[in-house]
C-alpha cells in the first residue's frame, strides 16, 4: 500500500513510519520540516506542508491508499498562540486532511486522537480533539480512531515533562499528584496504528489504548528520579494554589504552562477497558514503564503501581 503519515517525522510518526516499511508498504511522510533518515531503508519519501495550510498538503494525497493522521499539538504545555490554536491544528487540521483525501480518492484514514477527546471537555486540547474526531467520522473515508493514554519512547516529552514539574529529593505536586495514567509504550502503539492501515475489522473503531499499568503523577516522578539514582518524596501542593499559578503564570509570555494545563490534572488520563485486545494482545503483553527505564516494577516501596487489568 501507499501510505502517507502526516505528522510523519515526529515521535510517534517516526516509529509507525518504520513499522509500515517493515512491513512492505511505500511510505510519504508529510510534516512542516520533514526529516527521514538516510539509513531509514525502504520506500520512503518526506514532503513538505503544514496541515492548516491546505494548498500546501493537498498534492501529497495523490496516488495514496491510507493516510495516518498524528499531527497534534502536546497537552502538556501551553501552545505558542494561546489555546486557540489546539482547535486550528487539531479540528482545522484534520478538516484540511479529509477534505484533501476524499479530493484524491483516498480510501482508509486513520486518525489519532486522545483519551477523553470530546468536543464539550474541560480543556481546549479535549474539545478539539473530539472535534477533530467528529470531522473523520463524518468524512466518506474507510476510518479508525485510536485514543491512546500518555505515549513514552525514546524521544518523547512524557518523563522529561514529569521532572520539569518537579525537583529530586523533595518536590511539590498538585493535589500530591495523584493524577492517574495508563502510559503505553511507543513500540507497542505502532503496530496497532500500522493494523488500523491494513485490516478491515478496524474500519469503523474507536480504540481506547493503555498500558499494562496504571500510574500516578507521583510514581511516575519517583520511577524518573530512581533511573538517575535519585529518591524522592512528594509533598501535595493544594489545587487551589496550583490553579491560582498556573493560571498567573500563563500570562506570563514565555511560560510553558497555564490554565488548561492545571484543569487537564484534574481528571485520570486511563481507559475504562483497554481496548489493546482488539489486536491480538492483553494488557500484561505490553512494556512497562518500570521496564523502560530500566528500574524493575513499582514506583517507591510504599507506593505501588496498579495493574491495569483492575481497571480495564
Amino acid at each position: 500500500m501507499n501510505v502517507l503519515v502526516v505528522g510523519g517525522s515526529g515521535f510517534v510518526g517516526t516509529e509507525l513510519r518504520r513499522e509500515l516499511v517493515e512491513r512492505g508498504h511505500a511510505v510519504t511522510v508529510l510534516s512542516r520540516d520533514p526529516d527521514v533518515d538516510s539509513d531509514a531503508g525502504g520506500d520512503v519519501r518526506a514532503v513538505s506542508g503544514d496541515v492548516t495550510d491546505y494548498d500546501s498538503i493537498e498534492s501529497a494525497f495523490e496516488g495514496q491508499d491510507a493516510v495516518v493522521n498524528l499531527v497534534a499539538l502536546s497537552p502538556l504545555f501551553k501552545p505558542n498562540g494561546g489555546d486557540e490554536m489546539h482547535d486550528r491544528v487539531h479540528r482545522g487540521g484534520t478538516e484540511n486532511v479529509v477534505a484533501a483525501a476524499e479530493a484524491h480518492g483516498v480510501e482508509r484514514l486513520v486518525q489519532m486522537s486522545a483519551l477523553g477527546a470530546d468536543p464539550d471537555g474541560p480543556t481546549a486540547y479535549i474539545r478539539a480533539k473530539g472535534a477533530a474526531e467528529r470531522v473523520v467520522r463524518e468524512s466518506s473515508l474507510e476510518w479508525a480512531v485510536v485514543r491512546p493514554s500518555v505515549v513514552f519512547g525514546d524521544g518523547g516529552e512524557f518523563v522529561s515533562f514529569t521532572k520539569t514539574l518537579t525537583t529530586p529529593y523533595v518536590t511539590g505536586l498538585p493535589g500530591g499528584g495523584k493524577t492517574r495514567f495508563q502510559p503505553i509504550w511507543l513500540g507497542d502503539l505502532a503496530p496497532m496504528l500500522a493494523d488500523c492501515v491494513e485490516r478491515d475489522e478496524h474500519v469503523g473503531e474507536t480504540y481506547e489504548l493503555g498500558g499494562p499499568e496504571v500510574l500516578t503523577l507521583a510514581e511516575v516522578a519517583k520511577l524518573a528520579y530512581r533511573a538517575e539514582g535519585k529518591s524522592l518524596r512528594v509533598l501535595p501542593v493544594p489545587m487551589v494554589l496550583a490553579r491560582i499559578g498556573l493560571t498567573l503564570g500563563g500570562m506570563i509570555p514565555g511560560f510553558p504552562m497555564g490554565a488548561d494545563q492545571y484543569r487537564s490534572l484534574r481528571f485520570d488520563n486511563t481507559v475504562a477497558e483497554n481496548d489493546v485486545r482488539a489486536f491480538g494482545v492483553g494488557p500484561g503483553d505490553l512494556r512497562t514503564l518500570s521496564d523502560y527505564l530500566g528500574v524493575g516494577d513499582g514506583a517507591s516501596e510504599s507506593e505501588s503501581s496498579h495493574s491495569a487489568e483492575s481497571v480495564a
